[in-house]
């Protein structure tokens, strides 16, 4: 087996056995191969970002943490060259840029021969000009919002004046190539929306913050008829109706 499939394939061993690890031996007898080939296999996986991780002492050996990992997902060539190219497409200042980044990597890696180079050649013609917002500024509005934290910001608006503000994020919204942070505006007493590539600087409080209606904060705006992009609509429960939230 070479290595790339090999490698998958031990995760989805150390899967199938969690919570229970499993020795360097029994994982080199399993694949027929040595336990030096598995031991840097398993240092590859640690270095990717995997969660696998090694217990020490009697009864030890490499577990995983199945709630951190996603099973085998069977893309058809055409459905990963899709997805390779839409996130090599990504501008590298939108939000969660550095996960599509490091998800294209993997999906690129899952893949080989005609697909592989079919998808690397394709994805090697896009290009994009990145906006201005920093990666700092970024970094902390994705953890604001994945862990509904109050963030402070310094903001300019349309004719440069700058101001501070206490905001408590709701979501995000894109339109015509811009990303905006929607918010409750502490300072303003409203729901604002704040351009991301005007936020000058950002950083998480680590106060928790009340949640929003993301469609309620959109309300009279000119963002009001905004809808969920079609490709995130199947992460909805069946089932569930309403507003719009982030």
């Amino acid at each position: 087996m070479d290595r790339t499939p090999r490698l998958y394939a031990l995760v989805e061993e150390l899967r199938a056995a969690a919570p229970r690890p499993l020795t360097v031996a029994a994982l080199a007898a399993r694949f027929e191969v040595s336990t030096r080939t598995v031991q840097r296999d398993l240092q590859a996986l640690m270095t990717a970002g995997v969660p696998v991780r090694t217990i020490t002492g009697r009864g030890g050996g490499w577990s995983i943490d199945p709630a951190m990992t996603l099973p085998p997902i069977r893309f058809t060539p055409e459905e990963a060259s899709a997805l390779v190219t839409a996130l090599a497409a990504a501008d590298a200042s939108a939000p969660y840029a550095g996960a599509a980044r490091t998800a294209s990597q993997k999906i690129t890696a899952s893949m080989s021969g005609p697909a592989s180079t079919a998808a690397r050649d394709l994805a090697a013609r896009i290009v994009a000009l990145p906006a201005r917002s920093a990666e700092s500024v970024r970094t902390a509005v994705e953890r604001a919002l994945t862990e509904s934290t109050v963030l402070r910001l310094s903001y300019l608006d349309a004719v440069g004046r700058e101001s501070d503000r206490l905001v408590e994020p709701a979501g995000l919204l894109t339109a015509d190539g811009k990303w905006y942070l929607i918010a409750w505006c502490r300072t303003r007493q409203a729901g604002r929306g704040f351009r991301l590539d005007r936020i000058t600087a950002a950083a998480p409080t680590g106060e928790p913050a009340p949640p929003h209606d993301l469609s309620a904060l959109l309300l009279g705006s000119t963002a009001a008829g905004a809808v969920r992009p079609a490709a995130l609509g199947a992460l909805v429960a069946p089932g569930v109706s309403g507003p719009l939230r982030p």
